[in-house]
């Protein structure tokens, strides 16, 4: 018999768990230290013997990916502004301030105000806002942040926006956010994208910095040589725009965009003043499937995954883990086995709480083995977390709260 797993050892749980529980239900996620969590007894211990489903971090590929997209971005001449919403996490955003990234970037305006409060001042928000009590929020945290930045795409909100910035007295950064072809958001380039910049320079309490223009739509084409040529048709949309802008004698001190999938295609542009890439931290599935550029490496590991034991195995050839359809992002395949499980096992969705295990050989797994997953789809895997195990070789060396994870409105 040949098998990948590593049985599971026992461990009693620490004294006061369950008082400890009790706290977790009754603190925010943010003030916990590593052994108020169901897994910090097991501080130092090895990751094996996690309860699970839980979510990991290997910290030696992480800090690889840190590191080789700031590197990067220092090289090629661009700045860095990670997009949080990949892991909600104030730990991970503060160590790539650390590396030099000039700010990070969140989706919500409930992870921005999760940021703000973990010490995290320098944020962009890349979607709309639409609401009057999201607008005099955001406002309010533009008071007490280094830097909050806004996008505007519509005349009607930007107006909307300026009056509530004028009775709270506050002076609010924004970026024009522009479509590139993926109709989300952003208004598309032309008289009236210009206009809008014009009243976004006149309005009384709004402060223009510059543009959005973000092509999610293009990250995942598996093609480099098409992803590149999609990529530059863009960029050549916005390098246009702002020539106009520059004709009208508006500058752009900040051009943000890109992402993980084109952050070695972006720069060549000339245009964007900073990248927006995400994924890079952790990676998953979906860009592991992506070529790379022609000669290249894949720039970035695999550092996130979940981490899930058998509970049931009495057929050949089957298996049941602890994790299933609420364990995971299901708007992609099922997860990839990266370690444990028979040879050639593939892994499918059993239920609400349950994973499947599936091979066409009699090697047998023990109830117990543990085995670990590659997230089909890293951000949404995230929020379904509340923790992050960091592990360093087979050790549990830490534990982060995913801070804005909920944090939607």
């Amino acid at each position: 018999m040949t098998t990948k797993t590593t049985e599971r050892t026992g461990s009693s749980q620490p004294a006061g768990h369950a008082l400890a529980l009790a706290r977790r239900r009754l603190r925010p996620l943010a003030s916990q230290q590593p052994d108020e969590y169901l897994n910090g007894g097991l501080l130092d211990q090895p990751a094996a013997a996690l309860a699970t489903p839980a979510l990991v971090l290997d910290l030696d590929r992480f800090e690889h990916n840190l590191k080789h997209m700031a590197d990067h971005c220092q090289r090629v001449g661009i700045g860095l502004r990670p997009h949080s919403k990949t892991h909600k996490c104030v730990e991970i955003a503060k160590r790539q301030l650390a590396l030099g990234a000039v700010g990070v970037c969140c989706a919500k305006l409930g992870e921005a105000e999760a940021m703000i409060a973990g010490g995290v001042g320098r944020v962009l928000i890349t979607a709309p806002l639409a609401s009057t009590q999201a607008m005099t929020r955001a406002v309010r945290a533009a008071a007490a942040a280094d830097d909050l930045i806004l996008v505007v795409d519509r005349a009607d909100v930007a107006q909307r926006l300026n009056a509530i910035a004028a009775t709270e007295n506050v002076a609010v950064s924004v970026l024009l956010d522009l479509d590139p072809g993926l109709h989300r958001t952003g208004i598309e380039p032309g008289p009236a994208a210009l206009a809008l910049a014009q009243q976004l320079v006149a309005a009384s309490h709004l402060r223009f910095r510059g543009l959005q223009m973000y092509a999610g739509h293009l990250m995942h084409i598996a093609s480099f040589a098409e992803r590149r040529s999609r990529c530059e048709r863009v960029l050549a949309s916005l390098r246009a725009f702002t020539r106009e802008l520059a004709a009208v004698g508006i500058d752009c001190e900040i051009v943000s965009g890109g992402g993980t999938g084109s952050f070695d295609i972006d720069p060549d542009g000339g245009v964007f003043t900073e990248l927006q890439a995400g994924s890079y931290a952790f990676m998953d599935r979906q860009y592991n499937s992506i070529e790379p550029c022609r000669g290249s490496t894949p720039p970035f590991f695999t550092a996130l995954f979940v981490q899930t034991q058998v509970v049931s195995s009495n057929r050949p050839g089957l298996a049941t883990t602890d994790a299933g359809l609420k364990a995971f992002a299901t708007d992609d395949e099922a997860p990839p086995i990266h370690e444990g499980g028979p040879q050639g096992a593939a892994y499918f969705f059993f239920g609400d709480e349950q994973g499947g295990l599936r091979w066409d050989h009699d090697d047998r797994i023990e109830p117990g083995a543990w085995l670990r997953a590659v997230t089909p789809h890293c951000d949404p895997t995230v929020n379904l977390y509340d923790e992050l195990h960091v592990v360093r070789g087979e050790r549990l060396v830490d534990i982060w709260p995913i801070d804005a994870r909920g944090r939607g409105a």
